[in-house]
C-alpha cells in the first residue's frame, strides 16, 4: 500500500471518529470513583479506553489541522498546540491512573482518594498531592482552551462541518459550569465533545474521499483558440 498525504488524512479522520465514539461510550453507566472500584478490572479497562481516547484524538486533530493550516492561521496554529498538549497531559494522568493507583491503594488510600477527588471537575483534594494536583489542572486549562480556540479556528475556516467545530468549542466552554450545577450528572458534559468529534473526523474522511473536480473547459476559448480547431 501506497502511503499518501490523503490516505494518511483519511487515516486521522477514522481515529477522531473512533477516539470520539470511545469518549462517549466510556461515560455509559460509569461507577462512582472510590477506592473499591480502582481495584476492578472494569477501571482498568475504562482507563485504558480514556487513554486511548486522547492517542486517537491527538492523531484526529493533527490531520484536521494539516488539511486546513492555510485558512485556521495564527488562531488555528494556538488552539491546535494547546489542545494537542492537553491529550498528551491526558495520556499521563490516564496511564498513571490504570496503573499506580491501584498499586498504592492499599498504601496510601487518602492520597488516592484525593487523586480520584479532583479527577471531577470542582472537586477538592483534603491533602497535598504534590505536581499530581498542578498537571491535572494544567490539563483541564489546556483541555478547556485548546478546545474552544481549535474549534473556533475550525469554524472560520469552513473546509470541515461547521456544526461539528461549533459543538467542540461550545463544549469545552461548557465544562466550566459543572461545578455550578452539581446535580447534574458531569459525564453529560463530555457528549458534546465525542459528537464534534466523531462529527469532524467523518467530515475530514469524507473530504478526503471526495475527487477534486476537474476545471471544465471554456467552450468559448476553445472556439478562439486556433489550435483546438480541427
Amino acid at each position: 500500500m501506497t502511503i499518501t498525504t490523503t490516505t494518511l488524512t483519511r487515516a486521522a479522520g477514522v481515529a477522531a471518529v473512533v477516539g470520539g465514539l470511545l469518549y462517549l461510550g466510556v461515560q455509559i453507566n460509569h461507577p462512582h470513583l472510590d477506592l473499591d472500584f480502582i481495584s476492578t478490572t472494569e477501571w482498568k479497562v475504562r482507563q485504558s479506553m480514556k487513554a486511548l481516547f486522547a492517542v486517537l484524538s491527538l492523531a484526529g486533530i493533527t490531520g484536521m489541522y494539516l488539511r486546513q493550516v492555510k485558512r485556521t492561521g495564527v488562531l488555528g496554529l494556538i488552539g491546535y498546540l494547546v489542545l494537542a498538549l492537553g491529550f498528551v497531559f491526558m495520556v499521563s494522568i490516564e496511564v498513571a491512573g490504570a496503573v499506580v493507583l491501584p498499586t498504592i491503594a492499599g498504601t496510601s488510600p487518602g492520597y488516592v482518594t484525593d487523586v480520584l477527588a479532583v479527577a471531577v471537575p470542582g472537586g477538592h483534594a483534603a491533602g497535598d498531592l504534590g505536581l499530581m494536583q498542578s498537571l491535572i489542572n494544567l490539563d483541564g486549562m489546556l483541555y478547556l482552551a485548546g478546545g474552544f480556540l481549535f474549534g473556533i479556528a475550525l469554524f472560520r475556516a469552513r473546509i470541515l462541518a461547521r456544526w461539528a467545530a461549533a459543538l467542540l468549542a461550545v463544549g469545552a466552554v461548557a465544562t466550566l459550569a459543572i461545578p455550578l450545577l452539581p446535580q447534574v450528572n458531569f459525564r453529560l458534559f463530555a457528549i458534546p465533545t465525542g459528537v464534534a468529534l466523531v462529527g469532524l473526523g467523518y467530515s475530514l474522511w469524507r473530504d478526503q474521499r471526495t475527487p477534486a473536480g476537474r476545471p471544465l473547459p471554456d467552450a468559448v476559448s476553445s472556439r478562439l483558440d486556433p489550435a483546438g480547431a480541427k
